[in-house]
């Protein structure tokens, strides 16, 4: 098996590209990042199913910084997404691209446990036009918010809008903000958060502030009201990790309300999710250069946490 034979590979097939630490042996960085099993992502190297900058590596291999990796999972049965008719609420839409406001609940794409219902089935019903770098179960999908998370995504309908829209998210000039209730009380009035995330070495299914096989992640804050317990926060993302604001905020001891992953299990209001959602998101448009930015205002759920929070403080207070 050959470099030369692996990049003549099936563009229509599903090649993701993922992130996966760098100094790492290859099939030590994949199952850091995929949490699968060591002797499944040697299989897939032996197979011709990973490429490191479109060739084949063999497992020990040392990933270097701006390696690009590219992983073909074998087909299952649960490959073909279907179009789906999901409310969508479209903020924006041209021939390029959409800003979509997901609501709290909904997956972005398919995934084991998850192959319908997402908000990639939703997109297919809408439309045919989305871009095919990310493979039959993303197309579209530039970046990625959490289930339980609120708010904006920039979703592209062809291949030259994506490339470019990614490019942006990895040079970090895109803007992203979210609000967000912590627990406890913040005393600054603002501050940084720039702690390296990487695998939480104890549970591999959560990302944790780590030292070795990490990222740097910067996030800023601003403190915009101060409860008895608790504080709205708007956090501006400088990098983009997996989980950032969540990790970020538990590592300082102060997780965002209602997530049992990075916070308390015990939820004081009974919340479907973590109060945390995707507020503002700009970016340079793809086609025309014209800077675009969206705002949209946090659900329902998230204002009736903030009106309960003034509620308690104003009883106090009397």
């Amino acid at each position: 098996m050959t470099g030369k034979f692996l990049t003549e590979k099936n563009n229509h097939e599903e090649w993701l590209t993922i992130e996966v630490p760098f100094g790492l042996r290859l099939d030590v960085a994949l199952v850091e990042k995929t949490a699968k099993s060591r002797s499944f992502i040697q299989n897939l190297i032996h197979e011709g199913r990973i490429l490191v900058n479109g060739q084949f590596r063999k497992a020990n291999y040392k990933v270097q910084e701006d390696d690009v990796v590219e992983i073909n999972y074998p087909e299952s049965p649960e490959t073909e997404v279907l179009p789906e008719d999901i409310e969508l609420e479209i903020v924006y839409e041209d021939s390029d691209l959409l800003v979509v406001n997901k609501p709290q609940g909904l997956v972005v794409h398919p995934a084991p446990g998850a192959w319908s219902g997402t908000l990639v089935n939703a997109l297919l019903f809408h439309t045919k036009k989305l871009s095919r770098i990310n493979g039959v179960l993303r197309p579209g999908i530039v970046h990625r918010i959490d289930k339980d998370t609120s708010g904006l995504l920039v979703v592209a309908k062809n291949d030259e809008a994506h490339k470019i829209l990614a490019c942006q998210l990895k040079e970090h000039s895109t803007k992203r903000s979210y609000r967000a209730v912590i627990h406890g009380v913040l005393s600054e009035p603002s501050g940084t958060i720039n702690a390296p995330i990487g695998r939480d070495p104890k549970d591999r299914k959560k990302m944790a502030v780590v030292f070795k096989n990490c990222k740097e992640a910067v996030t800023h804050y601003y403190v915009l009201e101060r409860f008895l317990k608790f504080t709205e926060i708007r956090a501006v993302l400088e990098t983009g990790r997996t989980h950032q604001i969540r990790v970020h905020f538990a590592y300082l001891k102060h997780p965002v309300l209602g997530d049992p992953f990075y916070g308390p299990k015990k939820n004081p209001f009974g919340l479907g999710g973590q109060v945390l959602h995707a507020e503002t998101l700009g970016f340079i448009h793809p086609r025309t250069g014209e800077k675009m930015q969206f705002t949209v205002e946090p659900p329902k759920s998230f204002t009736n946490v903030i009106a309960y929070l003034k509620q308690l403080k104003n009883s106090e207070d009397v």
